[in-house]
């Protein structure tokens, strides 16, 4: 299955260790996760920035496996080189969205922001011209290899292989967030309220024949009012849906590769040659 490489800077190793705790807990085995530099070295101030001709701590020489362009390599030397963390995890593309995530909820830095920065401070940034791909050269009176007219030796003949891997890199984010919002609302009702009124008024005539006067008599009258009564029901009325779609591309790869020939000249006469 084709693995993929995902890296990301952290301005700590405390940071850069709980993500490659969380690695490891949503089931990436450790010895797929890398961590460098994995001992604490002291880094440079920002006036003194990386110097690739040089790589004391070896931090170019030790990216030389992970397929990067010398371009983001040198970049990644020099956020080191300030003290930040480098972790590098390789896993299948079924676990790669996941690996990202943890990565940057545990406070991967944005390296194209960092480097802009850098670049306001005074970095220079990468130069291939200058420095060619960043190797250490050493000068000696005679180079391994090497022999005098009077000498046997060896030359090694060297060819260069290609490999080809794939890295993950951020095409941007998108973050959708649900809040309330509340909106006054107004709305009218006709209410009926009731009233008790008690009138006397002055009345002259006989008791009817039948007509019980005197007996004790209660009459009662209540007086109702409606009041308001507000509820509410919640519908929904509409989703957002997220979703990512990935589409497979097959990109075209071109580079060098370097070999050396050997030409013999022999100058024998056929007698001496065996």
């Amino acid at each position: 299955m084709t693995q993929q490489m995902i890296s990301a800077i952290f301005d700590s190793r405390p940071e850069a260790l709980r993500a490659v705790d969380e690695l490891v807990k949503a089931g990436i085995p450790r010895t797929s996760v890398r961590l460098l530099p994995e001992n604490d070295v002291p880094a440079a101030t920002a006036t003194g920035s990386y110097d690739q001709k040089r790589d004391d701590k070896g931090f170019w020489a030790s990216l030389s496996n992970f397929f990067l362009p010398d371009d983001d390599r040198y970049t990644y030397a020099e956020a080191m080189n300030r003290g930040s963390i480098m972790v590098s995890v390789t896993v299948d593309p079924a676990h790669s969205d996941e690996a990202e995530d943890i990565l940057e909820k545990h406070g991967t830095v944005n390296i194209d922001e960092r480097e802009n920065s850098w670049r306001k401070e005074g970095w220079p940034g990468y130069s291939a011209g200058s420095a060619g791909v960043g190797a250490i050269k050493t000068s000696s009176p005679q180079r391994p290899g090497s022999s005098t007219p009077n000498e046997g030796g060896v030359i090694p003949v060297v060819e260069e292989q290609l490999k080809v891997g794939k890295r993950q890199v951020s095409g941007g984010r998108v973050k959708i967030r649900s809040y309330v919002v509340e909106t006054p609302i107004q709305e009218q009702v006709s209410l009926r309220t009731e009233s008790v009124r008690v009138d006397r008024r002055p009345v002259d005539r006989p008791v009817t024949p039948g007509e019980d006067a005197f007996r004790e008599r209660t009459v009662e009258a209540q007086a109702n009012s409606e009041q308001a009564v507000v509820s509410k029901t919640a519908r929904v009325t509409g989703e957002v849906v997220v979703k990512k779609d990935a589409k497979q591309r097959t990109e075209s790869v071109s580079d060098t590769v370097r070999s050396t020939k050997v030409d013999v000249e022999d100058e024998r006469t056929p007698a001496n040659r065996r």
